[in-house]
């Protein structure tokens, strides 16, 4: 499925209203999952309340067991403070990397803003190295603007 054909998807779990928010953010993790062949696992982390943490909401994959990530720590924690998209080509190269498994080989974390605050991110581990492009952070972007409109 190309991103175009899943961003209709995306829009297509969004609406359903008789769904409740974690239900569809579950959806969008595994609609993602299953349909891009490099995403191997597809999660969203939440700021924890009032905590200087994200806290995992909805995934799809592998369990983790980082399912509390302190503000600075690993890339998440990095995007929790930074605001931005950042992509990892190797994850081995990084000296701030948090080990979800040993076959994760790349990460893309991109930052879910509600009314101009980044309450949460989109995670994605690839098992393939450096797949990532500019395409998958726009489509990322579009998914968590997406995401943003039922969570406000």
């Amino acid at each position: 499925m190309t991103f175009e054909d899943l961003k209709s998807e995306v829009n297509n779990i969004i609406k359903r209203e008789d769904a409740s928010v974690d239900d569809r953010l579950t959806g969008i993790c595994e609609l993602l999952q299953e349909n891009v062949p490099y995403y191997d696992w597809v999660g969203f982390y939440f700021r924890n309340g009032n905590k200087e943490e994200l806290k995992l909401r909805s995934f799809a994959g592998e369990p983790t067991d980082h399912t509390i990530i302190p503000f600075g720590k690993g890339i998440c924690g990095q995007v929790a403070v930074s605001n931005s998209n950042f992509v990892v080509p190797d994850v081995k190269a990084q000296n701030n990397y948090i080990a979800c498994s040993i076959f994760v080989k790349a990460e893309i974390v991109i930052p879910l803003f509600v009314n101009g605050e980044n309450i949460g991110q989109i995670d994605i581990d690839s098992h393939t190295a450096d797949p990532f492009s500019k395409d998958d952070e726009e489509f990322l972007e579009f998914v968590n603007s997406q995401v943003a409109s039922i969570l406000k």
